[in-house]
């Protein structure tokens, strides 16, 4: 049976192992039961997935992880909360301990290669926020074996990670992300249940990864049109890609054979409209055939 780490627990762990939460790695470590119970269950875990998680800290949402999975990658960048995790998992877990593998790394430069086996399938952390963005899209693109996931972030992240066309924060996030999975935000979550307690709620980021809307179009090519066209929200896509295609009549010619209004903003754009203007890209523009 688990036991999961509550106030008390998290306090005299941390004292323990001389650990402080640091800002610069943005760590809020989650200190109640309640929270780490929700996050799993809206995870929707089975046991044939293994579960990646992100920044374990002194090992919270970890412990909840380990009865709903086959497996737990725990990928930890701090030298001691990695080297103190697995004893954390057998003081609270019992016989589920023997399911966790902690990787000492930098979760934005992990690879399939580095976690081995068995492959993960399932993303599930409370990231840190100031790069939970990158190491979404870079675990993603490095893992194709994950599935789905469920990922804590800062609630105006969440936000624009879910974001759809049209809306104001609606962005480079939100379509490189639609790019790999469809995204639903999946709850808010209060600062009360971090320590040390943040300035901003937080929020919940359900996906399921589904086929690249265009497979016949490199992902690095259709990402590079959207970097160009949220470079400058306010000009429009002629304007914007014109740089990218090599001036602005260019831009507005693949714009037209990709079925898109040169006239229009980045922001109404969906992921497919994005990858049909990298498909219809000029001779000589960036990673054009």
């Amino acid at each position: 049976m688990v036991s999961l780490l509550g106030p008390a627990e998290i306090r005299e762990l941390a004292t323990r192992l001389g650990v402080a939460p640091t800002k610069k790695l943005g760590q809020n470590f989650v200190h109640d039961p309640n929270t780490v119970r929700r996050i799993v269950t809206a995870a929707g875990l089975t046991p044939d997935d293994v579960a990646l998680e992100v920044g374990p800290g002194l090992g919270s949402l970890t412990l909840g992880l380990l009865p709903a999975a086959g497996h737990v990658h725990a990928v930890e960048i701090d030298p001691t909360l990695a080297g103190a995790l697995p004893e954390t998992a057998a003081r609270h877990a019992g016989a589920d301990a023997d399911r966790l593998t902690v990787h000492r790394a930098d979760a934005l430069r992990v690879t399939a290669a580095d976690l081995g086996e068995p492959p993960p399938t399932a993303l599930v952390a409370n990231l840190p926020y100031n790069v939970a963005v990158p190491v979404v899209l870079h675990l993603l693109a490095e893992l194709p074996s994950l599935r789905h996931g469920l990922v804590m972030v800062q609630k105006e992240v969440a936000d624009r990670l879910v974001a759809g066309p049209g809306s104001k924060v609606y962005g480079i996030p939100s379509v490189k992300l639609a790019w790999y999975a469809d995204a639903r935000g999946a709850g808010r979550v209060p600062p009360n249940v971090f320590w040390p307690v943040p300035n901003v709620d937080s929020g919940l980021v359900a996906f399921t990864r589904h086929d690249p809307p265009r497979p016949d179009v490199p992902r690095e090519r259709v990402f590079a049109v959207v970097d160009a066209a949220f470079a400058q929200r306010r000009k429009t896509l002629r304007a914007a890609l014109a740089g990218w295609a090599g001036g602005p009549d260019r831009a507005a010619a693949a714009l037209t054979a990709a079925g898109a209004d040169p006239g229009a903003r980045g922001e109404s754009l969906t992921v497919e409209q994005f990858a049909a203007i990298a498909a219809s890209a000029p001779a000589g523009t960036p990673g054009a055939k």
